[in-house]
């Protein structure tokens, strides 16, 4: 062979003499026959080698190969019903590029702290590689989505002088003589983007300094945000269910494989199918005092509210229109309402939490100024925001997606340390 085939393509070469690179997984030998589970990132094979039949080199070769040396392999592809790919290969050729000793990540039982500290070789793991690999499908799908829904993609800055939301949770650093802060979003210029462009979405990482230790929070994220001009609360929802629908159908379409190695109930996401249900803040007050949650009127909402709303549903569910007090500065109020805003947090089933957060943005360039006063923002630092709201102002709206959250939810993981290659969680900044 002139080049060598992907394990994820060898379904189509039965019959055909190829040749694969890879990796050692695993090894058997009965002394007679080896069984090799080689993987390259692709997908896993099992190689067989018939020690009457290889020759005794190849097979003392074999011998030899132990968990995560590299190889070449050349050999024929076998249909096997038993294998989960409906084939193997029968090797007849093996070329070690090295042989590794020691693998510090062995079939035994690790602890997460180990493993952690190893997450440059636990990411080869199947289990990890299957969350990769979907989590890198669900980004497939989501630009997919919005592309061919007229959005553009514009590129917001990582270094900002002011914030979305405060500066309480924003990394400090210093941008020559001026004080500047890691993004924890970039909604504000995606908005200014809209304006110029009319349907507009970011993907990049967001930073936020919380002293956090929950299973939901990450120091460093990814954010898919998309914003709209000329458009309304309930436009907003509509692509909001639209593209969650959308990205779990192509998941389920596209990676059964790594959703069978994870274990997944794909039963529970073959629900997720709009229109999703709605319910108000005021409904999801009444419903958690009834269930004997201490909480009142005006209090944000923690893990154990969102766990006990969701699972009232069996697919995502939307809280809409709560209290301005609890809600960012630049949300707009219900004009018939003006105590609540036109904004909605949606909220996986499962207990996995706020996936998506948008709402309709203030378009009056007088009521921003009074939040900015009231927000005690700087006019200085904002200017060019408002300038937004002097200059052609229009009805918009946009909401924030979370990649970790989704990609866990989806996925059926414990910890948002998972759906992400290299963890920045707050005692954790190693490797």
């Amino acid at each position: 062979m002139s080049y060598a085939q992907v394990i994820a393509t060898l379904p189509d070469y039965i019959g055909k003499t190829v040749s694969i690179n890879g990796w050692i997984a695993n090894k058997r030998s009965s002394g007679k026959i080896i069984f090799l589970q080689i993987r390259d990132g692709s997908g896993f094979i099992q190689g067989v080698i018939v020690r009457d039949e290889a020759g005794e080199e190849l097979f003392q070769n074999a011998e030899t190969l132990t968990q995560e040396s590299s190889v070449r392999v050349q050999g024929i592809v076998r249909k096997d019903e038993r294998s989960k790919t409906g084939v193997e290969l029968s090797v007849t050729a093996l070329s070690v590029l090295q042989i590794t000793h020691d693998y510090p990540i062995t079939p035994k039982e690790h602890g997460v702290e180990f493993l952690m500290d190893h997450r440059h070789l636990w990411i080869r793991s199947s289990k990890q590689r299957a969350i990769l690999k979907i989590r890198s499908e669900i980004i497939k799908a989501i630009r997919s989505f919005l592309d061919d829904h007229d959005f553009t993609q514009v590129d917001p800055p990582i270094l900002t002088p002011s914030s979305c939301e405060g500066t309480t949770n924003l990394f400090h650093t210093k941008y020559f003589e001026e004080d500047a802060y890691l993004t924890q979003s970039g909604q504000l210029y995606m908005e200014a983007a809209a304006m110029a462009l009319g349907r507009v979405y970011s993907f990049g990482p967001a930073f936020r300094a919380e002293r956090s230790k929950t299973r939901r929070h990450l120091i460093e994220f990814w954010m898919i945000e998309p914003e709209m001009a000329f458009a309304s609360h309930e436009d907003n929802l509509a692509v909001q269910e639209g593209l969650i629908s959308y990205v779990v159908s192509h998941v389920l379409s596209n990676c059964s494989v790594e959703l069978a190695a994870l274990g997944r109930d794909t039963s529970k996401l073959e629900k997720v199918q709009a229109p999703f249900p709605r319910i108000t803040y005021d409904e999801a007050i009444s419903f958690l005092q009834a269930n004997s949650f201490e909480i009142n009127w005006g209090d944000d909402f923690g893990a154990p509210h969102e766990t006990a709303i969701a699972k009232q549903y069996d697919r995502p569910v939307f809280v809409e229109k709560y209290p301005v007090g609890i809600k960012a500065f630049y949300m707009k109020p219900d004009p018939s309402r003006p105590e609540v805003a036109l904004c909605a947090d949606m909220l996986a089933p499962e207990g996995y939490g706020e996936i998506v957060g948008g709402s309709a943005r203030i378009d009056d360039p007088e009521l921003l100024l009074n939040r900015f006063r009231e927000h005690q923002l700087s006019e200085e630092d904002y200017a060019w925001y408002l300038d937004l709201r002097k200059y052609g102002t229009v009805p918009h709206a946009g909401f924030g997606l979370g990649l970790e959250r989704t990609v866990a939810w989806i996925c059926g993981l414990e910890h948002v340390r998972e759906p992400i290659p290299f963890p920045r969680l707050l005692y954790r900044l190693y490797p």
